[in-house]
């Protein structure tokens, strides 16, 4: 019977650190949950990071990385779709002031973009909402990048 109670008393101790454990580790993660409406919701963010990698260059591939915040990236389009929460959004990408661009809707949180001749170029990166606004007050959401694709870069991708 003392080995029952001793055998009880540690699951229930092993329990007790595992519920701790679990509750100090859900609220250190920063990212909104989509099973919960989020009220007075913080406005969204783009980080556009100014340096392709290196790795990509050298074959002629730009591989720009971004990150978002306070916006999920979805392929989800249309009026209705304002109105979810945590909010939802995607992304629009010029590349040298070309009139046409791509959306990204996924959240890989790289951009790829193979073909580019070798020289300077500038690419622009909106964050934007389901119909394909920028975020109203957002002045974070549209950033420019200038890079420069070597000359000596391979081509073979």
């Amino acid at each position: 019977m003392n080995m029952l109670l001793k055998t009880l008393a540690a699951v229930a101790a092993g329990t007790v650190l595992a519920t701790n454990t679990l509750a100090e580790s859900t609220t250190a993660v920063s990212v909104a949950s989509p099973y919960v409406t989020i009220d007075n919701e913080p406005p969204p963010k783009l980080t556009v990071n100014p340096t392709p990698l290196a790795a990509g260059l050298a074959h002629g591939i730009v591989w720009i990385q971004y990150r978002v915040e306070n916006v999920h990236i979805v392929p989800v389009f249309g009026a209705a779709a304002l109105n979810v929460s945590p909010r939802i959004g995607h992304l629009h990408v010029h590349i040298d002031d070309v009139p046409w661009g791509w959306v990204e809707a996924n959240n890989v949180n790289t951009i790829s973009v193979a073909g580019l001749p070798p020289g300077q170029h500038k690419m622009l990166v909106e964050l934007v909402d389901a119909q394909h606004h920028l975020f109203a007050g957002c002045t974070e959401c549209r950033q420019t990048v200038t890079f420069t694709v070597p000359e000596d870069a391979s081509h073979s991708h």
